[in-house]
């Protein structure tokens, strides 16, 4: 779902603040290469790697990173061995989230509480992306930073945490996200003691270089109480005042602008 893109006349960088496919993908971002235009955040192969959620995982989890249990299929290997993936998925337990690979902003996404429910919430995926993941359900907090590319080959910067609060929703989905629904509270700075907090900033560095390192993302977790997974790693978060990136930076000390500035002098150097 494409947003907005700003390019500016004075510094000639592009901030593709754009969502989804086409938009966060790395269409644009080698479109952008192509002319030769620095742009803000992460570049092709990051962009494509983020916005799919299989390749992510397996990336993910090759380099270490703690990821949720899950199973991938497409249309065509469930019509060919029903009864084989049906033996797959079920293994994972229940409940289960069935998601369409490659969308965003939760679209497509369904929370699967008894099996009876399976057929519906894989069309419900399906009709988004002919790929989809059935991810096994963790039960803890969920759990946001924000971490920035380091200067001159440092370490990734990695913010303080986020926390979603669910208290009247099934899980945060697109309506909560950016119609206001109720029963979703977004806090920052999460509870964590000194030493969870570490740990999750640590895990949050590893998946950023893991998956490319440029420029900037989100990275999403399930916090159990005593083990972080990584849910996501979103390359272009939403960038409103209001939205949990800055949010999580402005918590860290820097300001909006600080930031913006900071986004757009990574992009020149690279």
């Amino acid at each position: 779902m494409p947003r907005a893109s700003a390019r500016s006349a004075t510094s000639n960088v592009v901030f593709p603040i754009l969502h989804g496919r086409f938009g966060e993908d790395g269409t644009v971002q080698g479109f952008l290469e192509l002319l030769d235009l620095p742009y803000v955040g992460a570049g092709l192969l990051m962009s494509a790697i983020g916005m799919d959620k299989h390749t992510t995982k397996q990336v993910l989890k090759a380099a270490g990173v703690p990821v949720v249990p899950w199973a991938t299929l497409t249309r065509a290997e469930l019509d060919r061995d029903p009864e084989l993936w049906e033996r797959r998925v079920r293994s994972l337990g229940l409940p289960v989230f069935v998601k369409p690979a490659r969308a965003g902003s939760s679209v497509g996404v369904s929370k699967v509480s008894e099996w009876s429910e399976l057929g519906a919430a894989l069309e419900t995926a399906f009709a988004e992306d002919r790929t989809v993941l059935v991810e096994q359900a963790v039960t803890g907090r969920e759990i946001e930073c924000g971490v920035l590319q380091g200067r001159d080959g440092a370490p990734p910067r990695v913010s303080v945490a986020g926390e979603i609060v669910i208290s009247g929703r099934e899980f945060y989905d697109f309506d909560a996200k950016y119609l206001d629904a109720p029963g979703i509270d977004l806090v920052c700075p999460a509870d964590l003691h000194p030493g969870e907090l570490a740990e999750m900033q640590r895990i949050a560095a590893r998946a950023f270089e893991a998956v490319g390192g440029e420029g900037l993302s989100r990275v999403d977790f399930f916090y159990t109480g005593t083990e972080f997974f990584v849910n996501e790693v979103n390359t272009m978060p939403g960038f409103t005042p209001i939205s949990m990136f800055p949010t999580c930076w402005i918590a860290s000390g820097m300001t909006y602008p600080d930031l913006i500035s900071e986004l757009v002098d990574l992009a020149r150097e690279r």
